[in-house]
């Protein structure tokens, strides 16, 4: 029997079937809890500004929390799953590190100058690495702070880790504005490296 082929670089999977569907999960689940978030947060706003309406999900308070409670839940799951797979296979490690500041700042420099080079797409340069991590950092301290803001009385040690329940709210919020950048960034990178969008949905 004839071996089989070598595997091409442009036939090999980049990105399994486990992570791409994760990965449109999110980007499904994400925007629905910004946008919930957002109409709860004009109910009872932190700071002398308010976001504008037509950007906001679910029309009154009562829907938007329902938006963002069913948002929460796949959000939750999903993230559970991507860290177990992650941590089990030894992905986390494999992918995300080893990662430094003098390297962030280095690849930084070489993406802005248009150096950075991206030959081989399942390998992330320093930014991706820093970039991912942050925003799994980011999505824990959300959870956290959201959990205490869904049930502050049961979650009371994790309250008062947090600095009471008005700090827990601004912890939210802030958390909310980096994912937020950290989502228009991605998007960024996603334009000025187009291929990567289709090998995101196919996986090769």
């Amino acid at each position: 029997m004839s071996a089989d082929p070598p595997t091409s670089p442009s036939s090999a999977v980049v990105y399994p079937r486990w992570l791409r569907i994760s990965h449109w999960l999110n980007a499904l689940a994400v925007p629905l809890m910004m946008g919930s978030g957002w109409r709860i947060y004009d109910a009872a706003p932190l700071f002398a500004v308010s976001i504008p309406r037509e950007v906001t999900l679910g029309g009154w308070l009562g829907g938007a929390l329902q938006w963002h409670f069913a948002a929460m839940w796949l959000l939750a799951g999903n993230g559970l799953f991507y860290l177990t797979v992650n941590l089990v296979g030894g992905r986390l490690f494999r992918r995300f590190f080893p990662v430094s500041p003098r390297g962030v700042l280095a690849d930084a420099v070489l993406a802005l100058r248009g150096r950075l080079r991206h030959d081989d797409p399942g390998r992330y340069n320093q930014v991706q690495r820093a970039a991912y991590l942050f925003a799994t950092l980011d999505l824990v301290v959300l959870a956290m702070s959201g959990l205490v803001l869904w049930k502050s009385v049961q979650f009371a040690v994790l309250r008062d880790l947090l600095g009471g329940y008005e700090a827990a709210r601004l912890v939210h919020f802030v958390a909310m504005v980096l994912l937020a950048g950290f989502v228009a960034l991605h998007l960024v990178m996603v334009a000025l490296v187009p291929r990567t969008l289709p090998r995101m949905i196919r996986g090769r």
